[in-house]
């Protein structure tokens, strides 16, 4: 259908998720064939878990905290992404990665891609991503002005941005991550990308 406004996606995901990262790759093309628009929004987990019941990794009981390995296992020998299982950086202090991909937003930088390296980061190279000099490269290794996008990272707005973004998830009804929402229906978690894809496709008319 000609003229017919892009199909647009709210991205709500965490720095530190692993199925964030896992589905970056996925995502990233879904959005490419379909000409789909995308708003990438990091939101704080730590602020949605207790108004939506869901509790932080440690706190959850042994046989889910098992279960997420074996399932973690599975899709990285499924996707073929090797990631490492028990990084000794997970889960990294959150403020710096987040604010430079939210800083990416306002810099030219595509910001699904430095979630992604940030992912990578953490989850294949078993890096801190805590760290302003990583943010610098991976800045650098997307095509953008490091000293630029860092200078705008620290400004304090954008951690008003971020909890701005985790106030929206939450009126959105986001309660984990990675979550989709077109058109006000969500998809949550990785293992439903096919289904945002889906959802693409029939909006889209392709």
């Amino acid at each position: 259908m000609p003229n017919q406004k892009p199909v647009h996606v709210d991205y709500y995901f965490s720095v530190n998720s692993p199925w964030s990262f896992m589905a970056t790759d996925r995502f990233i093309g879904m959005l490419d064939r379909y000409g789909a628009t995308v708003d990438v929004m990091p939101a704080d987990l730590s602020t949605i878990f207790p108004q939506s019941g869901g509790l932080p990794l440690p706190k959850r009981s042994p046989q889910r905290q098992a279960y997420r390995m074996v399932e973690l296992k599975r899709w990285s020998k499924f996707l073929r992404i090797p990631i490492v299982m028990e990084p000794a950086n997970f889960p990294s202090p959150e403020e710096i990665p987040v604010r430079t991909v939210i800083a990416a937003r306002h810099t030219g930088i595509d910001p699904l891609k430095v979630a992604r390296e940030i992912g990578s980061a953490l989850w294949v190279h078993d890096k801190s991503i805590a760290d302003w000099d990583l943010m610098a490269e991976i800045v650098q290794q997307l095509g953008g002005d490091a000293d630029q996008t860092l200078a705008v990272a620290r400004e304090p707005q954008r951690l008003t941005e971020y909890k701005d973004f985790t106030q929206k998830a939450m009126g959105a009804g986001v309660f984990g991550a990675p979550t989709y929402v077109i058109d006000g229906e969500i998809f949550w978690g990785q293992d439903r990308i096919d289904f945002v894809e889906r959802a693409l496709a029939e909006k889209s008319g392709k």
